[in-house]
């Protein structure tokens, strides 16, 4: 059987990863997300939130607070992110970030990397690059060995189009674990919050 923190999905990480800013019903959560468009990253509905949260609350890795109601508005229960649900986040990350097979939780994953030390995201983007290094040097094999047998080259392009994604992300990897490990690069949560974070915050709450 699978352990609680495989059991999220990548829209699980993004929910509980959200009630690590603070307290929320399902409603705020909903509208901050789609503020800050993490539907790029997973689907959001009010049917699969609300499902999400329900399976969260399951798994011990949040807990509700409240419920409130407002004029004619539906009650609305408030959830917190517990202390285990705090540190499924991080393990999820963990685990998805130096992976280079699961393009959809590593989204995720680089999104939320912030919750880990600076360090340890670090080294984990490292073993992600590493990996990236030595997919990129069999491909580049793959498609020159391919040429030399006179495969004809109208036949590659799909292994041509590999070869490029992977030296463009290996590249942008190589770029940004420089910027991260700059001293005065902001990161994790002792990092201010913008006034558009706290605008949107706000907004959402209405």
């Amino acid at each position: 059987m699978k352990d609680a923190v495989a059991r999220l999905t990548p829209l699980g990480l993004v929910v509980l990863a959200l009630l690590g800013e603070g307290d929320m019903h399902p409603y705020e959560m909903i509208r901050l997300m789609r503020m800050r468009r993490d539907d790029r990253l997973v689907t959001i509905t009010h049917g699969t939130v609300y499902h999400t949260v329900a399976r969260l609350e399951r798994l011990g890795f949040v807990a509700e607070v409240g419920v409130d109601r407002e004029g004619n508005r539906p009650e609305r229960t408030t959830y917190t992110q517990t202390e285990a649900g705090a540190a499924a986040v991080r393990e999820w990350i963990r685990r998805e970030l130096p992976l280079v097979d699961r393009p959809a939780e590593y989204r995720v994953a680089l999104a939320e990397a912030h919750d880990l030390d600076r360090d340890e995201a670090i080294r984990l983007l490292t073993v992600r690059r590493d990996a990236l290094a030595a997919s990129l040097a069999a491909t580049t094999a793959g498609h020159a060995g391919a040429l030399a047998k006179g495969v004809p080259a109208q036949y590659l392009l799909e292994l041509d189009r590999e070869a490029a994604l992977l030296k463009a992300d290996l590249d942008w990897l190589d770029a940004t674990l420089e910027r991260i490990a700059e001293p005065d690069f902001p990161w994790g949560p002792d990092a201010s919050p913008s006034e558009r974070y706290l605008a949107q915050r706000k907004a959402a709450r209405q």
